[in-house]
């Protein structure tokens, strides 16, 4: 190496002493004679050639005498456990099971809408009023019919306990009696239908009819929809490889691209079915409303913990390689890791989930062994490596 350095030092000074110097190559410039300026310039050229020869000679020279500079330049890590948490990833949408239309149940017009679009209601809460075409006025009618057949029924009730009238008569009056119970019951039930009431406490989502219109039991006279944000939840089709591990009780994260939120929640109960179209069965998860930012239909990224490790040794997929008999390896380094040259040894691995960029190691790979990083494609078995950083 010294005497390379000093051939170098040489060609220097020689370029330096052959160009003339400084002063002789102003004296040129100052005298501003054009054929004199080409003839140095020539001449520096030439000059310039004959040691960018020289200094070709001299790298050729450096490279065969120097063996540090064919080493391989890698970079290592050393393999430590950690805990792994593996996800399965599925699509799914929100759905709640109170979501539902509101329909009059009798003919009329739609006498008053006592609610507003987007209101919180209790469950039993008066909606909206249907006018009932008299039936109110038949069934004050019919109480005082009752009242006039209960006084009767009484009156011969206290006679037959005296043994006075006939059994006939009591009995007529009993039953006209409990005959105009029934009648009253019946046209309360009628009277009843005229209140629209909510089914359950929630939320009004759209008023569809407006005050005034004539409204009938069917299809097309929806009145409300009414939505309960409490319990929505998802259900997805799971693969039904994943059976032993996707049970009630398994965290899951949810993520709503849409919104950007993400919730932590649990599957809550896994279907007996196993589709034969898509050899699936369904998992339902619940999902908390979180602020009312979450709505029914809703698409989510659903990702179930299926498995999970508290002393896993995980790698970059990208430095697991295969040979011809499809048996993976990776590269790893002698035990004395810190220093700054080691050999590469190949080692068989078996690998086993993978999660995002990393796949975990099942066998081939114990804690604390230095796994070549980058570079790993570029060594081969047995090779001396330079280490750039251990990481």
């Amino acid at each position: 190496m010294k005497r390379i350095s000093l051939l170098i030092l040489t060609a220097i000074t020689l370029y330096s002493c052959s160009s003339g110097g400084g002063t002789d190559l102003q004296s040129v410039l100052a005298g501003k004679d054009l054929a004199a300026i080409r003839a140095k310039r020539s001449e520096i050229a030439t000059q310039q050639k004959a040691l960018a020869m020289d200094i070709h000679k001299l790298d050729s020279a450096i490279a065969a005498l120097d063996n540090s500079a064919k080493l391989p330049l890698v970079t290592t890590f050393e393999a430590k456990p950690e805990k792994f948490n593996h996800y399965l990833e599925l699509q799914g949408d929100v759905s709640t099971k109170q979501n539902v239309l509101i329909y009059p149940e009798i003919a009329g017009t739609l006498y008053r809408v006592y609610v507003k679009e987007g209101q919180k209601v209790a469950k039993g809460q008066l909606l909206a009023s249907i006018d009932d075409g008299g039936l109110s006025s038949q069934l004050a009618q019919m109480k005082t019919q009752a009242a006039l057949a209960k006084t009767t029924f009484d009156r011969q009730k206290r006679l037959w306990d005296q043994n006075i009238g006939s059994e006939i008569q009591y009995l007529e009056a009993k039953t006209a009696y409990e005959s105009q119970q029934s009648a009253v019951k019946q046209m309360q039930s009628q009277v009843a239908k005229s209140s629209i009431r909510a089914p359950f406490s929630g939320v009004i989502d759209d008023v569809i009819k407006d005050q005034g219109t004539v409204v009938s039991p069917g299809p097309g006279s929806e009145i409300f929809r009414i939505v309960n944000l409490s319990d929505m939840y998802i259900k997805v089709d799971v693969p039904e490889s994943h059976l032993p591990n996707v049970i009630p009780g398994k965290n899951v994260q949810v993520y709503f691209p849409i919104t950007g939120d993400s919730v932590r929640t649990k599957v809550r109960q896994t279907g007996n079915f196993i589709n034969p179209g898509n050899r699936s069965f369904t998992a339902e998860i619940p999902v908390p409303s979180k602020d009312g930012k979450i709505k029914p239909n809703l698409t989510a990224k659903v990702m179930i913990n299926d498995y999970s490790s508290e002393n896993a040794i995980l790698i970059p997929q990208s430095i697991v390689s295969e040979n011809a008999e499809g048996e993976q390896y990776v590269y790893l380094i002698n035990s004395d890791s810190t220093a700054s040259e080691a050999i590469a040894k190949k080692v068989i691995i078996t690998t086993g989930k993978t999660q995002g960029d990393f796949v975990e190691i099942l066998s081939g790979i114990d804690s604390g062994d230095g796994i070549i990083n980058e570079g790993a494609r570029s060594v081969r078995d047995g090779q001396k490596v330079r280490i750039l950083t251990v990481e």
